[in-house]
């Protein structure tokens, strides 16, 4: 089975964009907080999204979270950031 549909959620507004061509669509979800991100995901989960990749404002707290909250129904990724940025992570979700 190869990937045709994938899920991006990020924090920082809320907002909705879907794109991608008719072999491969990309949903990108915004949110304003992290606790959103559990409906979000259901949520792609039904319309049919096959992996989900969380923004690295999700700890990996909320990660866990979200895959429990889905049941393990498809893989969730979580974008990373080595040491050297974690004062600048901090400044931007402090």
């Amino acid at each position: 089975m190869a990937l045709t549909h994938f899920g991006f959620i990020v924090t920082g507004d809320n907002f909705e964009q879907m794109q991608g061509t008719e072999k491969f669509k990309m949903q990108v979800v915004g949110v304003s907080h992290p606790e959103q991100g559990i409906e979000v995901a259901k949520k792609m989960v039904e319309s049919g999204v096959q992996l989900i990749e969380l923004c690295g404002g999700f700890s990996p707290v909320w990660a866990g979270k979200v895959i429990e909250a889905i049941n393990y129904a498809v893989p969730v990724g979580v974008v990373a950031y080595g040491p050297e940025s974690i004062d600048s992570m901090h400044e931007l979700f402090s």
